[in-house]
């Protein structure tokens, strides 16, 4: 085992050498053979380069080195065209926080049965006067970016569930047509959420909606496929690490959970924010945020010069989770 899979359970790195074909004798190998093809894209900007970020991309590809470097690039390339998705990309951003604080999204404590981190939104908790659905899926990448950091959760993956209930006609008519383009287009770059495939290093293996409206909300129906019944779900998931809210045995979910391991101290920190009040209003952002309108920043690659981590490059070591 070498220090690239330090923290990894025994059950864990036997698993990574099974289903994603993951080697310790030829990891730095594999990994500088992806970094080497960097230099192929010069127009795109790899803020990240070392070790352990190349490694995520890996193992979200089971080593196939081409496939690992295509989605690395895809990766950059999404940030690339979409900067304004990515200013003041962190928790503390009004609009984020706010999000946060309502369960956009949430986690629940246990890992399943296969090691999986399950992630909860409840759609019914959107205050449309508080924050966009905009900061909704900021909030859901700054999140993904700080639990992927987690190696187990790299070979594990994630679960996703989605909960309907109460979901009024009223939240659904302030879906734009643009912002809910926005939104699928993210959520795609993130997990390929209709065909559950791996994507952007977060293995979102499964996603399951419930509680679909009956009337007047087909599109969803359509979209968020595939939706289940309860008892479909715990034959999925155990009752025993489920809320309540799912017919599980543990009390009702603590949306503030996952928002007060992001925020900390700053949880209750409660400066006033609204969509009305923040600098930017609503139809402008989403104007600002719409695929013909994003900026595009120019690449930091030059062509022909591999970026490789210097010993000394701490920067290079830290999070994405700011871009301004």
């Amino acid at each position: 085992m070498t220090h690239l899979q330090a923290g990894l359970s025994p059950e864990t790195l036997e698993k990574a050498r099974l289903e994603l074909n993951e080697n310790p004798d030829t990891l730095h190998q594999d990994i500088q053979e992806v970094r080497d093809m960097v230099i192929t894209r010069p127009d795109i900007g790899f803020l990240r380069t070392d070790d352990a970020f190349i490694l995520r991309f890996l193992r979200a590809r089971k080593f196939q080195h081409f496939e690992a470097f295509r989605l690395l690039a895809q990766y950059f390339e999404y940030r690339q065209q979409n900067l304004d998705m990515f200013k003041s990309f962190k928790a503390t951003d009004p609009g984020i926080k706010q999000a946060l604080k309502d369960g956009f999204p949430g986690g629940l404590a246990n890992l399943d049965h296969y090691g999986r981190k399950i992630l909860v939104l409840f759609a019914a908790n959107w205050d449309q006067s508080r924050y966009t659905l905009v900061d909704i899926l900021r909030a859901i990448l700054l999140s993904l970016e700080a639990m992927i950091e987690d190696p187990e959760l790299q070979v594990n993956g994630f679960v996703l569930i989605i909960d309907w209930s109460n979901f009024t006609f009223k939240q659904a008519s302030k879906l734009t047509p643009s912002m809910l383009r926005l939104a699928i287009e993210g959520l795609q770059f993130l997990t390929h959420l209709s065909g559950l495939e791996r994507c952007s290093g977060y293995q979102i293996k499964s996603h399951y909606c419930l509680n679909l409206p009956d009337e007047g909300f087909f599109f969803y129906s359509n979209l968020l496929q595939p939706w289940i019944a309860l008892d479909i779900l715990h034959q999925l998931i155990h009752p025993e690490i489920l809320p309540s809210e799912f017919g599980g045995m543990l009390p009702p979910y603590d949306m503030g959970t996952w928002a007060r391991t992001l925020l900390d101290h700053e949880y209750d920190d409660d400066s006033e924010y609204s969509v009305d009040s923040y600098s930017t209003p609503a139809k402008e952002l989403e104007k600002d945020l719409s695929p013909k309108s994003m900026k595009r920043s120019q690449s930091v690659v030059d062509p022909g010069v591999p970026k490789r981590l210097d010993k000394n490059e701490e920067e290079n070591m830290q999070p994405l989770l700011s871009l301004d």
